[in-house]
């Protein structure tokens, strides 16, 4: 794949913007594989060997080729999971640009997040362009457990945790919705596994059994928990080791 085709890949706008950016020099590539000294590139059909590791600078800034993108981001307060935000800033602000352009099939869709967290909740968030990475870490089917930690308006009791695990009717769905855990932290706080996702699942399920939602924290997908280093409106690529640990089911 040459250069010009690289850059468009992984969402640094059209081949002719991109071809732009390399022809006023500012790209650089790796000079080798066993070296770290950078070389500017000015050749936008430069051919460029994508299974060795390709590594390239725009305008300073580092980035990896990646095929596909697999981002975790710590979702702050007062942000919505959407592309357009009826009330709050969206979480894909906190994004840069080129994850938000990368293209699919010809389309600029950008990264999409794996499922929603509603405005007031905090925590982990997947975000991805690759469908079926999306659709297997948010289907019900697959049991993909997600733990909340839940702090409640009134003290946990044990009659409250036995029935969620049993299982709770909300108003819009006949079916018993279960925790597939519930560990009682403290006398107000829960954590709280869940296998599927409805809407303001874990606020109706608190509601269900006759106590309330104070706070909700989302720290950990599969077996992959939110880095403790990686502070709110932050993001960071997902390794090989990350993507197995969210593999992981119930």
């Amino acid at each position: 794949m040459n250069l010009q085709d690289v850059l468009y890949s992984q969402g640094f706008g059209t081949r002719r913007v991109c071809a732009g950016l390399i022809q006023q020099g500012y790209v650089e590539l790796v000079a080798g594989l066993e070296c770290n000294a950078w070389v500017v590139c000015t050749d936008p059909l430069v051919e460029c060997k994508l299974e060795e590791g390709l590594r390239f600078r725009v305008q300073g800034v580092e980035w990896p080729y990646c095929e596909k993108a697999y981002i975790a981001l710590h979702k702050p307060d007062g942000t919505e999971c959407s592309q357009k935000p009826s009330r709050y800033p969206s979480v894909y602000t906190l994004l840069p640009a080129c994850l938000r352009q990368r293209p699919a099939r010809g389309v600029i869709q950008g990264v999409q997040a794996v499922g929603r967290l509603d405005q007031d909740t905090t925590g982990l968030l997947l975000l991805s362009d690759d469908g079926q990475f999306i659709h297997r870490m948010s289907s019900p089917k697959k049991h993909v457990p997600k733990v909340y930690r839940v702090t409640a308006k009134h003290e946990v009791t044990e009659q409250q945790i036995e029935r969620l695990l049993e299982g709770v009717v909300l108003d819009d769905d006949p079916k018993p919705v279960r925790a597939a855990a519930c560990v009682l932290i403290d006398s107000f706080c829960i954590d709280l596994t869940l296998t599927e996702g409805k809407y303001h699942q874990v606020k109706r399920m608190l509601a269900a059994v006759g106590n309330r939602v104070e706070g909700l924290h989302r720290h950990s997908i599969g077996r992959y928990m939110l880095p403790p280093d990686l502070a709110p409106g932050q993001w960071r690529w997902l390794s090989e080791t990350d993507l197995e640990s969210l593999q992981c089911t119930a």
